[in-house]
């Protein structure tokens, strides 16, 4: 759901219109054209400015008429031209016929063909472009400038973005707003709160586009105490009262794993927030597997005036996948067909298909995956993967496993689930081809990291990790816990080791996974006061021992353990979880 609220970066810096047409701004253009047709004064920039109205309001043709009736289109007629066609290749074929002319860009030109480039994509043009403004000495320009970061941050070329906004001679609001955004859309999350910090320490004021963006970025790492650090500098600036900041807001704080705060956010906004906003808070209650609150919030939207989407039925699809609910799942996927019109994608029948295999309904889930009408992709086929695993279908799993690679064989979480379930069932010749193929393909394991948010600052730890100031203690506390909990039955799940080590290794190993570290830091600390969660959240799924671990750990610590893993929440508490042992 993070995709549903991305601000685009570069707010226009359009020149201001002649003073007769921003009189008439809301004015159909249609009208405006005929008054200056009327009036023998009319001058080119009157007609420049109408070309970028018939934009604005969709009526492309009427500004294609209009630009070829200018006896002599100079650089800013082309740009309005460019401009109004910015979403369609046309924008990049009307530039070629600029430069035919022949007439040079300025900077303008080239900061809408970038966003062009970015939205389109086509990276080779934009790089040609950056070729361009590098001749014209135009990338230094913040106009040029902004949108270019804004280009290869989109494009995923961070050290190219980074680069370009270095070069800006003038850093300015927009600049820093590209980067942060570009960052934190690209889950360079740490790097996006950094450039953040850095824009405040450069006294460069905020603009909602940067807050959200820093918002995003706080909330992918649930980072609690600095989504409610930018919540109060949002008020500060009184930038919190805009739509897009309340909903980056809401993003957070339900990501954080803080719902009632999410929900405080969303009623002081009811009065201007969109759907999109709605689908926050409802994804926020999705997450958590909290079905009630989600219909509940469901049924109120038509008393607003407002219409679900498709995203809006993908959270309460979602929220009814964690909480196992497959006939529910089943009578929405109708009802949004029937009572709502709009048709299921794909990520929709993800969640049938999810569910289903949550519920061990293995053959059924499969038969679904290959009659619906998509096809199926590494998320269906990850999670028939893992609801095979769970399950102890060893063949299933296998036969899952080798549909995921066919589409990428270097899913190193392909290899390790399916070794995983072939080891519980003590498949060792089949646990062994599986390693074979990892080494054949040249596939390491990715390094899971886990990360506890302490007064502000983020710690992150590896597997093993010996590189934290207060290694000793934490080693000596996760020892004493883990003590602490064999008394209470622990035994460790052998399964999750991959490679044939000695059992003292194997043990060692087992103990000192991130997630665990991650947690006798914040008991050593004192992460949390007293009757409050600790919130400890993974790059990756969190493991069966570390999951059994943690369920203990919540009967010796008396306190509940929330952790946010790639797929889902867990909270433990009492020695269970609410995922089931299913994720």
């Amino acid at each position: 759901m993070n995709d549903l609220f991305d601000p685009d970066p570069i707010p226009p810096r359009a020149p201001p219109l002649a003073a007769a047409t921003a009189a008439a701004g809301k004015s159909d253009p249609r009208i405006i054209h005929a008054q200056a047709i009327k009036s023998p004064a009319t001058d080119r920039s009157v007609y420049n400015n109408l070309i970028t109205l018939y934009g604005k309001a969709n009526l492309l043709h009427y500004s294609v008429r209009l630009f070829d009736q200018i006896p002599l289109p100079n650089v800013v007629s082309w740009t309005a031209l460019i401009s109004a066609h910015s979403n369609t290749f046309l924008a990049l074929r009307h530039f070629v016929s600029m430069l035919r002319y022949p007439s040079f860009p300025n900077q303008r030109t080239l900061a809408s063909l970038f966003k062009t480039c970015a939205s389109l994509p086509c990276v080779s043009f934009g790089l040609s472009l950056h070729s361009l403004a590098h001749k014209l000495s135009l990338c230094s320009e913040p106009f040029c400038g902004s949108a270019l970061v804004n280009f290869y941050s989109k494009s995923h070329l961070f050290d190219d973005a980074r680069k370009v906004f270095d070069e800006i001679s003038d850093t300015d609001e927009v600049c820093y707003s590209a980067l942060v955004v570009g960052l934190a859309q690209n889950a360079q999350s740490i790097d996006a709160l950094s450039m953040f910090r850095e824009m405040k320490a450069s006294e460069v004021a905020s603009t909602m586009y940067s807050v959200s963006g820093a918002l995003r970025a706080a909330a992918d790492l649930a980072a609690l105490e600095q989504c409610r650090v930018l919540h109060g500098h949002a008020v500060s600036t009184g930038l919190d009262t805009d739509v897009i900041v309340q909903t980056a807001l809401i993003d957070g704080y339900g990501k954080s794993g803080l719902i009632i705060d999410a929900r405080q956010v969303f009623e002081e906004s009811l009065g201007c927030m969109n759907v999109v906003g709605w689908n926050a808070m409802l994804a926020s209650y999705a997450q958590q597997g909290d079905k009630n609150s989600t219909l509940e919030l469901f049924n109120s939207m038509g008393s607003f005036g407002l219409c679900p989407d498709e995203y809006t039925f993908l959270a309460i699809l979602t929220s009814y996948c964690n909480s196992r609910l497959v006939g529910e799942i089943e009578l929405w996927l109708r009802r949004m067909r029937v009572e709502y019109g709009v048709q299921p994608t794909l990520e929709h029948f993800t969640c049938l298909i999810d569910a289903m295999g949550r519920d061990g309904k293995l053959e059924e889930a499969e038969r679904i995956a290959m009659t619906m009408p998509f096809v199926p992709d590494a998320a269906v086929w990850r999670a028939l993967l893992s609801s095979s695993a769970s399950h102890g279908a060893g063949d299933m799993a296998w036969a899952m496993a080798k549909r995921l690679l066919e589409l990428n064989p270097h899913d190193d979480s392909a290899y390790v689930i399916v070794a995983n379930a072939l080891s519980s069932t003590a498949r060792w010749e089949e646990v062994a081809i599986v390693r074979k193929m990892m080494k054949e393909r040249q596939v390491k394991k990715k390094s899971g990291r886990s990360w506890i948010e302490v007064r502000g600052e983020v710690h992150v730890f590896l597997a093993g990790d010996r590189n934290h100031e207060r290694t000793e203690e934490i080693y000596a506390k996760l020892r004493n816990l883990i003590w602490e909990i064999e008394k209470l039955g622990y035994v460790p799940i052998w399964a999750e080791m991959l490679h044939e080590v000695g059992e003292k290794e194997k043990k060692e190993a087992l103990w000192y996974h991130s997630e665990k570290l991650a947690l006798a830091y914040g008991v050593l600390v004192g992460a949390a006061p007293p009757g409050k969660a600790l919130r400890i959240v993974k790059n990756l799924r969190i493991c069966r021992d570390c999951h059994q671990v943690f369920k203990y750990a919540s009967r010796v610590l008396r306190r509940e353990i929330v952790v946010r893993d790639v797929n889902r929440y867990h909270r433990f508490l009492n020695g269970s979880c609410t995922c089931g042992d299913i994720w």
